[in-house]
């Protein structure tokens, strides 16, 4: 009888140890989503994609000071974010140069935004 209940706790480690992990692993739940871009990183990369849009090459941009600055031909365009207390972003876009080689410039680096916006 001795021998019979060794020979059963071994088949019953045998058993209960993978049903058991089986279990466990079953049980996991899923990595939780990593959560979505901020506000301002949004605002930050709609801007960067905006300007890019309407050709504007990129001289600088530091997303730590959210202020990115490029050029085309001979408009330098700046474009700035700020954080609000509220979560939401304050952007800004201007220009200087010889604005009349490209008069509405700024208003499709605007439409662009928004529509990177979702806007």
């Amino acid at each position: 009888m001795k021998i019979l209940t060794v020979t059963l706790g071994t088949w019953a480690r045998r058993l209960l140890l993978p049903a058991s992990l089986l279990v466990l692993v079953a049980c996991a739940a899923p990595p939780a989503p990593p959560p979505p871009p901020s506000t301002y990183d949004r605002a930050y990369s709609a801007m960067l994609g905006a300007m890019a849009d309407q050709g504007v090459r990129i001289t600088d941009a530091q997303q730590s000071t959210g202020v990115i600055t490029g050029s085309r031909g001979n408009i330098t365009v700046t474009s700035t974010v700020k954080p609000r207390p509220d979560g939401s972003a304050e952007v800004a876009f201007k220009t200087r140069g010889n604005i009349q080689e490209d008069p509405q410039l700024i208003d499709r680096i605007g439409a662009s935004y928004n529509a990177r916006m979702g806007r």
